[in-house]
């Protein structure tokens, strides 16, 4: 299937005159559809409703890039020479036409097998025009790496291994009280990773200010805005604190690697995951999809003895980069550049790695806890080889006495990747989507392919055992979390929040009239000096829109500044999620804000402190 899609301010169009015997009857008129997205289409020959299950979910995404409801199909058969049938054609365009409308977009589609006048608008921004080659689900447009092949392929099966060591297959398990873990199993046997209806927390992030598609950029490349730029600079300045915590030693390393390095060349082979490829300086070059590259070769280059291990490196990438299919970018779900924190433990032995997986397992679930997510927000997934759960079982069954309720278990009938064992941490959405946060994997393959070694207690090199570890996992993946358990808690009729030590704003004053600004701003000084983050609403607005602005942006704490507050210098605080209203002095206040806080640096505002000087990003 070939396309041409072309973003435009309104297309008329008006049939002309058959083209074929069997064009489908239609009238003659002019039709005129305006802000439209028009998707000229051309059917092949090897096109069937595969291609155009593949085609709904792709032009989907791109949709939604643009933010567009309205679409017109528009049959064009001068984008290739290879074209289908015309039964066969006008079948697959119905089966698209039928899918989009199954996907909530309003689809309006041009007449098959006639020969059409036509006059378009195109809108003027970078993805206004864009042409697409969509192929039948079985097949290809990329090289796809042996990796990305042994990933479709593993003989695995699926169990669930309850604390207490029982293991049972899914079809006997009773899921009853379990509705994650049952939906983490269904997503993980179904392997559909296609995002087929919008997530929520795409809105939300949208309308509180936080990040957006960039239409200027590759798909699933974000900006973010101020609010959301701050909110994810806590979560790594958090996450990173822990990690050095635990013992890890941060370093940094390039984003981008020669595809012809043996090591690399190698790896790239073992590591499913599509990559950007760069030409320069005719070397072939990728950008770094995880911070591995640069690990392994400062370690190769580093001497260190059995007396220095489990030796702890670490890494924020910002930015990983993974060529994910465009089917499966979602907002912040699933991306292709992400920020993820990375840290490799390099270990002296299989019994050390086991001892250090539990403690970093501790560490992830600290690190969760401290950024707002608690257990009953993911489940907990284990995967496996058979020879080695077999022989290592104490140990697997350990991990899961410590998680503490049932897991999903994926065992291999043989290894296929470079690592034997890893758990992940799944939030599963409210489409049922899983997405891993934490992780951890033992890796058995790295250091002897980079050359890695230590040396032991007799004086030998010794290659040690690798364990990759994210204590949170992408930071845009664990915004996505706050806001669809946000978007959940709001179908359950409980107001939607993000952890309070993220707020941007923390307290918002309104006061009641000009008259008070002065006496607001005074008190703004003076809770800011606290460590709160506190802004003032001097817009000229009504009090009433004011109070609800600040609940749409999720604020907290709402104050109300007028005679009453001025002279007595109590407020009447009104907590947004409590949905109180409580007397408090600034030093109540500052008092209730140290008890949310706890563990967490004190970030200044990351706006002008008074709302009128803001500019609207979204």
């Amino acid at each position: 299937m070939r396309i041409l899609q072309l973003h435009a301010n309104y297309m008329e169009y008006q049939p002309i005159k058959k083209e074929i015997e069997k064009a489908e009857a239609v009238r003659t008129e002019r039709v005129k559809v305006t802000e439209v997205v028009v998707v000229f289409t051309t059917i092949e020959e090897a096109d069937d409703r595969d291609t155009a299950t593949k085609a709904a979910d792709e032009l989907a995404i791109s949709f939604e890039n643009l933010r567009a409801r309205r679409i017109l199909i528009y049959p064009y058969s001068h984008l290739s020479t290879s074209l289908a049938a015309p039964d066969a054609a006008l079948q697959v365009l119905k089966e698209l036409t039928s899918q989009l409308e199954n996907k909530g977009y309003e689809v309006h589609r041009g007449p098959f097998g006639w020969t059409k006048s036509f006059t378009i608008s195109v809108k003027g921004h970078p993805l206004a025009e864009q042409a697409k080659t969509i192929s039948g689900i079985g097949s290809t447009d990329e090289n796809v790496l042996e990796a990305l092949e042994l990933e479709s392929k593993p003989r695995s099966s699926f169990h669930i291994l309850s604390p207490n060591g029982d293991t049972t297959s899914l079809d006997s398990y009773d899921f009853s009280g379990r509705d994650q873990l049952k939906k983490l199993s269904e997503y993980e046997q179904g392997k559909s990773r296609v995002a087929s209806t919008s997530a929520p927390h795409i809105s939300l992030m949208r309308r509180l200010g936080l990040a957006d598609y960039e239409m200027g950029s590759d798909s699933g490349n974000l900006r973010f805005y101020p609010k959301g730029r701050f909110v994810k600079s806590l979560l790594e300045n958090y996450v990173t604190k822990m990690v050095k915590r635990y013992g890890a030693v941060e370093v940094e390393t390039p984003i981008m690697y020669d595809s012809s390095h043996p090591s690399l060349k190698d790896y790239l082979k073992r590591f499913p995951a599509r990559q950007y490829l760069i030409r320069s300086d005719e070397k072939d070059l990728f950008l770094r999809f995880s911070a591995c590259f640069g690990q392994f070769l400062m370690a190769k280059d580093a001497q260190f003895s059995y007396r220095q291990l489990p030796l702890k490196l670490y890494e924020l990438t910002r930015y990983s980069f993974r060529r994910e299919k465009r089917g499966e970018l979602v907002g912040l779900r699933r991306l292709r550049a992400f920020t993820m924190p990375d840290c490799h433990a390099l270990c002296k032995d299989m019994s050390a790695a086991m001892e250090e997986v539990l403690i970093r397992f501790d560490l992830s679930r600290t690190v969760l806890r401290g950024i707002g997510l608690e257990d009953r927000d993911y489940e907990l997934a284990i995967r496996v080889t058979e020879e080695f759960y077999n022989k290592n079982f104490e140990f697997v069954n350990k991990l899961v006495k410590m998680w503490g309720r049932p897991v999903l278990m994926e065992v291999w009938k043989e290894r296929f990747f470079y690592f034997i064992f890893k758990w992940e941490f799944n939030f599963i959405d409210s489409n049922g989507k899983a997405s891993a946060l934490s992780t951890d994997q033992i890796d058995v393959e790295n250091a002897e392919r980079y050359g890695i070694t230590y040396t032991d207690e007799q004086g030998s090199p010794k290659n040690p055992v690798i364990l990759h570890n994210s204590p949170s996992g992408a930071i845009e993946r664990c915004i996505y979390a706050f806001l669809e358990r946000a978007a959940k808690a709001q179908e359950l009729g409980i107001v939607p929040s993000l952890p309070f030590w993220l707020s941007p704003t923390q307290v918002r004053l309104i006061p009641i009239s000009e008259d008070y600004l002065s006496k607001a701003i005074e008190f703004a000084d003076i809770i800011a000096e606290k460590g709160l983050r506190v802004d003032v609403d001097d817009r000229q607005s009504s009090v009433g829109k004011k109070v609800r602005d600040a609940e749409k942006e999720w604020i907290k704490f709402i104050v109300v500044i007028g005679k009453n507050e001025t002279h007595s210098g109590i407020l009447q605080v009104r907590d947004r999620e409590k949905k109180e209203m409580i007397s408090m002095t600034v030093e109540d206040l500052e008092r209730e804000w140290q008890t949310l806080t706890v563990g967490h640096s004190k970030e200044p505002l990351p706006l002008p402190r008074m709302v009128s000087k803001r500019a609207k990003y979204s």
